[in-house]
C-alpha cells in the first residue's frame, strides 16, 4: 500500500511519516521533494517544481518502482495543494494498480503559522530558511481550502487536535497496518 500524507506546510507530515515508519520498519519513505531538487540540477529552479509537468511523472514513476521492488508499504509525506496534481498524481498510481490511502492533515490556520514561524528549516543558511519559510507560510490558505476539497475515500485528520502517535493510530486501522 501506498499512504500519501498530504496537507498544508506545518501539518505534521514527516512528523506523522517517522512515527508510521517507526512502527513500520520494512516500509519506505519516500519524499517527492527529492525529485523536485533532482530536476532543479539540470534546470533553473522556479518557485515550485510542482509546475513541471515532468515531477509529476517523476514522482509516479519512483513510487511505482519502489513498491514494485524495494516495499510492500510506501509512506509518503508530500503537500498536494492543487486538486488537478493531486489526482495527476494518486490517479496515475491507482491507474496502476497501486492501492493508496490518502490521508489530508488540518489545522486551524493560526496553528500553521506558529509552526511556520518557529521552525528553522536551514539553520546555516538565513537566506534560504527565510525564503521557505515565506514560502510555506504563502501556502496556508491555501492548505486550509484544500481540507474542505479532499476526494471521497481521503482519512482527514486534525493534526493540531491530535498526537503523532494518535494520528498514526487513525492511519494503520484505515490501512489495517495495525
Amino acid at each position: 500500500m501506498i499512504i500519501w500524507i498530504n496537507g498544508g506546510f506545518g501539518a505534521g507530515k514527516t512528523t506523522l511519516a517517522a512515527e508510521l515508519h517507526r512502527r513500520l520498519p520494512d516500509a519506505v519513505v519516500y519524499n517527492p521533494e527529492d525529485v523536485g531538487l533532482m530536476l532543479w540540477r539540470w534546470m533553473p529552479p522556479n518557485s515550485d517544481f510542482q509546475h513541471l509537468p515532468s515531477w509529476r511523472e517523476l514522482v509516479v514513476a519512483a513510487a511505482l518502482s519502489l513498491r514494485r521492488h524495494h516495499a510492500d508499504t510506501l509512506i509518503v509525506p508530500m503537500s498536494l495543494l492543487r486538486d488537478a496534481y493531486r489526482t495527476e498524481i494518486l490517479g496515475g498510481l491507482a491507474d496502476a494498480g497501486e492501492p493508496v490511502l490518502p490521508v489530508y492533515l488540518d489545522a486551524d490556520a493560526a496553528v500553521l503559522r506558529e509552526r511556520l514561524t518557529a521552525r528553522v528549516f536551514y539553520p546555516d543558511n538565513p537566506e534560504a530558511d527565510q525564503a521557505a519559510r515565506v514560502f510555506g507560510l504563502d501556502q496556508v490558505n491555501a492548505a486550509v481550502a484544500a481540507a474542505t476539497r479532499q476526494p471521497i475515500g481521503t482519512l482527514l485528520l486534525r493534526s493540531d487536535r491530535l498526537t503523532p502517535a494518535e494520528l498514526a493510530d487513525e492511519v494503520l486501522a484505515r490501512a489495517s497496518l495495525r
